[in-house]
């Protein structure tokens, strides 16, 4: 009796998780380090806004290799769907790094404009906030590249946290360049937006990872297409009864179709199978439960 479904090996995409991996560390790290150094240099708390951000970002990058191994690991006995729900989970998580990152980013922001801010100067802040843009705009094409063509979604969690650093980082270098040709309060009011841009960002995410965890279904217009592929198949009369959840980043269909009461066991099969490999065409399913009922069947 075969206790859990057979996955086979997928060098490939183990393959492609590492290399995310691997981008996210490598350029978190960095850009934490170079970041910290010139906040504590210069003094602005544009900067220490977007350093917080990239410390977080270190701790998500460490908690990304712990989580995309569970969620890779193929079903046992213990978890007969699989592990995929793990990998939302880790999503979850980076964006409670995100939420922290922009807590810790507006509280000082906000110490900074009560304290009247102060004038930057425009050199080495400068530079390492145009370095960190140009770094986490690569780190963003890279890592969403990998997010298609693995449909995770924690790894569209990190593009987006990816792209929202860059986006941070042109705003610090705003706040920088406003505090030293129009007011010193440019710097932290620039440093207030980061944070508030960065909660919206992780406010999205968290939605999105949530919703794959809490068993979210397929939306109505899926649905319909579901239906329509299914009724394409020779044989099937008309679906009348369909559900859709979430295991994970992917879909499980669970759904009766009626065929002819005069349909062998041996066409009703392979009806199902037929059904089974329509609906698995669609890239966000994973798996099919197909129940086949005569036409003339009352539930």
């Amino acid at each position: 009796m075969q206790l859990v479904r057979e996955i086979k090996p997928q060098a490939g995409q183990q393959k492609l998780y590492r290399t995310a991996i691997w981008i996210t560390i490598g350029g978190n790290v960095l850009l934490a380090a170079a970041k910290a150094l010139v906040a504590y240099l210069s003094g602005s708390a544009a900067i220490y806004s977007d350093a917080a951000n990239s410390v977080s970002d270190v701790v998500y990058s460490l908690l990304l290799v712990l989580g995309l191994y569970i969620a890779t690991q193929p079903p046992d006995l213990s978890h007969p769907q699989g592990h995929s729900r793990f990998e939302p989970l880790t999503g979850l998580i980076v964006t409670i790094s995100m939420f922290f990152a922009s807590y810790a980013a507006g509280s000082n922001a906000i110490q900074r404009y009560l304290a009247g801010g102060a004038a930057i100067e425009l050199n080495l802040p400068t530079l390492v906030l145009l370095f960190s843009a140009a770094v986490k705009a690569g780190m963003f094409v890279f890592i969403r590249r990998l997010a298609k063509k693995l449909d995770s979604p924690t790894l569209r969690t990190t593009a987006k946290d990816n792209l929202s650093d860059v986006l941070t980082s042109v705003a610090a270098f705003v706040g920088v360049l406003g505090s030293s040709l129009i007011h010193p309060l440019a710097d932290p009011i620039a440093g207030f937006l980061v944070a508030a841009y960065i909660f919206v960002q992780a406010f999205r995410a968290g939605k999105e990872n949530l919703a794959f965890l809490t068993g979210k279904g397929a939306s109505e217009e899926e649905v319909s297409e579901f239906v329509k592929a299914v009724l394409e198949v020779p044989g099937v009369l008309r679906v009348h009864h369909i559900m859709t959840d979430y295991v994970g980043p992917k879909l499980i269909v669970d759904l009766h179709v009626n065929v002819d009461a005069n349909t062998t066991v041996r066409d009703s099969h392979a009806i199902s199978d037929a059904v089974e490999k329509k609906l698995q065409d669609f890239p966000q399913v994973d798996r099919t439960y197909v129940h086949i009922e005569p036409d003339d069947w009352v539930d």
